[in-house]
């Protein structure tokens, strides 16, 4: 049986949820144990690497825990997501203020 893990975290000031299921299913492709992660912002906000604050993403359970865990993983995939451009004019748009 598939046991979930949820983690609380805060990202960039977002707070958000990480659902980490190790073992999805009991699947294993090519020897690799096959994991599911969720991500989910609390008011479904959008994140680095999602414009809806809702990511599912399938993945090894190795790589995860290569990467110190699920918590950890989900920090730097978020940071890594934040350098790209189409992030930057997120933020960018945001921290503007409408006069309409």
């Amino acid at each position: 049986m598939s046991t979930t893990e949820t983690y609380r975290i805060d990202w960039e000031g977002i707070a958000l949820s990480v659902r980490w299921t190790p073992q999805w299913l009991g699947i294993d492709i090519d020897g690799q144990q096959v994991a599911h992660l969720e991500l989910i912002s609390d008011e479904r906000v959008p994140l680095s690497m999602t414009e809806t604050g809702y990511r599912s993403h399938f993945t090894s359970r190795e790589l995860v825990e290569t990467e110190g865990g699920p918590v950890a993983f989900v920090k730097k995939w978020l940071d890594v997501e934040a350098m790209s451009d189409e992030w930057k004019a997120h933020e960018d748009a945001a921290r503007q203020l409408s006069l309409f």
